[in-house]
């Protein structure tokens, strides 16, 4: 039976990407005491899955690896993964969590080495990479994975593969008999950093995700240009495996729309514009990417990286709404359809591949909050005097960025501080 130790001191952390890593550490590295709840069976969230930040076009890694350092380094911070909050109960500085914890069926002996994988014969779509390839069902979700420990996928259990792992694995880490377990405990403030999910682009008809094998999400391209994804960083189409050297990019794929998403989600023109660097990457001069367009939002210190772009002779752009797309049968081509709004011309434009800069929607949808709090027609988190000892950090909040998610977590974290400050002082 898995146990916390907790108390009404206690800071809850709901969810384990950047920005839940940022208000965990922030808080636990005050003396706090933490208990962060991920879902996943890693920490590191959205994050962990894009190939470069802009606009400094450097790994996630590398920021990703300082946090995996700090958390275990600091023995205030207890991080549960494969849990899930479902219920919150009490006030501000008395909550009491109820958390559900799936079987990992793999114990803390587990040195990674990869035994078991290696003697498992089923595969699964891998989530990590956006279902563009499979893995096994004994599997490290990436390569820098924290905790670092295998998982067995629950549909090889009661199989012989689950046998075949466990017959493999030399130090005793594969624990078949492993149970659903819920738990509680108290805590005093709780810090709710769920993030964001991608909007499903097949709810977009016109543009043909669900139907035309070289339309992509903006996510999916993310991760076909990481050396680790599921082409091995090789820019190719999905459907022959062609070099995709001509590439279209469409902007507010679903957001600023009255039929999907209202809000503008802010991050979809500097993922693209860091993207028609990939491009570049991969083919040089040969390569060519179009952005259609409404408008631009560069805001701040991205304008400098929007101008570089602008510069480069290999990109252009074109103001319009793509109103659809189309497949030539013949060639596999993507034909995109639309007017171009500062010269009025059609066009039927084709494309090795077009990538669908989706937007960010919340994770947790408003009907699935296990607790009552304030929430706008987004679907986001307000700070509201009525959510009590409850913030959300980072994209729980608003559609952000990953650097203004950090700070906006260590906001939250000082919030929950003060909360759980005050606790401690009517105690003493």
């Amino acid at each position: 039976m898995t146990e916390v130790i907790a108390t009404n001191e206690t800071i809850l952390v709901v969810g384990g990407g950047i920005s839940g890593m940022t208000a965990a550490l922030e808080a636990a590295e005050t003396g706090k005491q933490v208990v962060l709840v991920e879902k996943r069976p890693y920490v590191g969230g959205r994050t962990a899955q894009l190939y470069k930040y802009f606009p400094k076009l450097c790994f996630p890694t590398c920021g990703l690896e300082i946090n995996q350092r700090r958390a275990k380094m600091n023995p205030g911070l207890n991080i549960l993964t494969m849990a899930e909050v479902t219920d919150i109960t009490g006030e501000a500085g008395d909550y009491t969590a109820t958390v559900k914890l799936s079987p990992r069926y793999v114990n803390e002996n587990c040195t990674a080495c990869g035994d078991c994988a290696d003697a498992v014969e089923a595969e699964f779509d891998n989530e990590f990479n956006y279902n563009l390839n499979q893995r096994k069902g004994a599997y490290l979700p990436y390569t820098m994975a924290h905790p670092q420990r295998y998982v067995l996928d629950p549909r090889i259990i009661g199989t012989a593969d689950a046998d075949k792992a466990k017959a493999a694995c030399k130090y005793g880490a594969v624990d078949l008999d492993m149970q659903e377990e819920t738990i509680e405990f108290k805590a005093g403030a709780v810090i709710w950093a769920t993030g964001w999910q991608p909007y499903d682009a097949n709810k977009i008809q016109p543009y043909g995700y669900d139907r035309i094998a070289n339309v992509i999400t903006s996510v999916e391209f993310e991760r076909m240009m990481d050396p680790q994804g599921p082409t091995g960083g090789k820019l190719v189409r999905p459907s022959d495996g062609k070099e995709a050297k001509d590439v279209a990019f469409i902007q507010c794929a679903g957001s600023r729309d009255q039929n999907h998403l209202l809000h503008c989600s802010r991050i979809c023109c500097m993922a693209t514009l860091k993207q028609t660097t990939y491009v570049d990457e991969s083919w040089g001069d040969q390569g060519k990417s179009t952005v259609y367009y409404i408008d631009i939002r560069a805001i701040d210190r991205f304008e400098d990286f929007y101008k570089k772009v602008q510069d480069n002779p290999n990109v252009s752009f074109i103001k319009s709404k793509v109103a659809s797309i189309v497949e030539d049968k013949a060639t596999g081509n993507p034909v995109l359809h639309g007017v171009d709004t500062e010269g009025y011309n059609r066009y039927a434009s084709p494309h090795d591949l077009v990538v669908l800069a989706i937007g960010m929607q919340p994770s947790v949808d408003r009907d699935r909050f296990p607790v009552d709090i304030v929430i706008n027609a987004e679907g986001f988190i307000e700070p509201a005097p009525e959510n009590g000892g409850i913030f959300a950090a980072g994209s729980a909040s608003d559609a952000l960025d990953v650097n203004r998610a950090v700070q906006h977590a260590t906001g939250a974290a000082l919030r929950a501080i003060q909360v759980v400050n005050r606790v401690a002082g009517m105690e003493g």
